[in-house]
């Protein structure tokens, strides 16, 4: 996967703790193309990797543009953002991978909650020019602390602002209740929204993209012991009940690529050969998930006793 030492070359706050930052080649190159939905992993130090979408215009191939909240009870990688990436400075990037594609539809209902919008907003620009019949809900806090919003002030009535301290929760069920067979409903944001809009969305209708490891992820420790065949080798490796197979595997000499470690970021997928996983990632969708084809190390372990990796 392509690696890069990029420049920052713009810095802009567009919302309450809410920092823009423009990314360029040093030698003005062209970058990686990329489509709506696709994150980059910023390689901010030793153990300290984090993805982040790209929201800017993917025609644009000159610059990409991230925007990154501040978390104050984060694990340090907002804060680096903020505080050691400035203009001039220079960080190590990796991608484009794309795990929340906008599939062709004629119809879609987009719902962002907080920085969620970062992966919608150039979804809205193709939905747009595909000519798709769209609407989005943008949920956030304050108005001040909802990013983007001048941008999105062009496409006039069908973007709903609804901040909380204004209107109270995301009414969600004028959205949802005219979801249809030729409708996708894409959503980004906190948990308890992705849950309360996956509650309400008729059976394959939704895609979503989590910034947090849902429950079954912070699971993945409890279970029992099983066996990794790793193909390429022939070795056979145990992975112990409190033990994943990502760290079984490196701590056996394998060198994978890997990230959030939580089933959030999918660069740690490898494809199954034999056997059948036991998915807890937030990643794959309904019909990865059954077809058994790949998993994330990271947190998915076996539903019986042998999985033969392609590692």
């Amino acid at each position: 996967m392509t690696e890069l030492e990029l420049v920052v070359s713009q810095r802009e706050f567009v919302a309450d703790g809410v920092l823009s930052l423009t990314l360029r080649h040093p030698l003005g190159l062209r970058l990686p193309a990329w489509e709506p939905g696709a994150h980059v992993d910023l390689l901010l130090g030793p153990e300290l990797e984090r993805q982040y979408s790209l929201c800017s215009d993917p025609a644009d191939r000159a610059a990409w543009r991230i925007a990154v909240l501040r978390e104050p009870d984060g694990r340090g990688g907002s804060a680096c953002v903020h505080d050691a990436l400035d203009v001039g400075g220079t960080v190590r990037v990796r991608g484009p991978r794309n795990r929340f594609r906008l599939e062709p539809f004629p119809r879609y209902r987009f719902v962002a909650g907080g920085i969620g919008i970062t992966p919608i907003l150039p979804m809205l620009a193709a939905a747009e020019t595909a000519g798709a019949e769209w609407s989005l809900l943008y949920g956030g806090r304050t108005r001040a602390s909802m990013a983007f919003t001048g941008e999105l002030a062009r496409y006039g009535e069908r973007v709903t602002l609804a901040p909380q301290d204004e209107t109270g929760p995301l009414d969600l069920a004028p959205v949802l209740a005219g979801v249809r067979d030729d409708t996708l409903v894409y959503c980004c944001g906190p948990g308890p929204l992705l849950d309360a809009v996956a509650a309400r969305c008729p059976a394959g209708r939704l895609r979503v993209e989590r910034f947090r490891a849902a429950a079954t992820a912070r699971r993945a420790q409890a279970a029992a012991e099983f066996e990794v065949v790793l193909a390429r080798s022939g070795r056979t490796l145990t992975v112990p009940p409190k033990v994943s197979v990502l760290d079984t595997v490196r701590a056996a000499g394998v060198e994978v690529l890997y990230s959030c470690t939580e089933g959030t970021c999918g660069t740690c997928e490898t494809d199954v050969l034999e056997g059948t996983p036991d998915h807890r990632d937030s990643v794959l969708g309904e019909e990865a998930r059954a077809a058994g084809d790949t998993m994330m190390i990271c947190v998915s372990r076996c539903r019986g006793t042998r999985l033969v990796l392609d590692l």
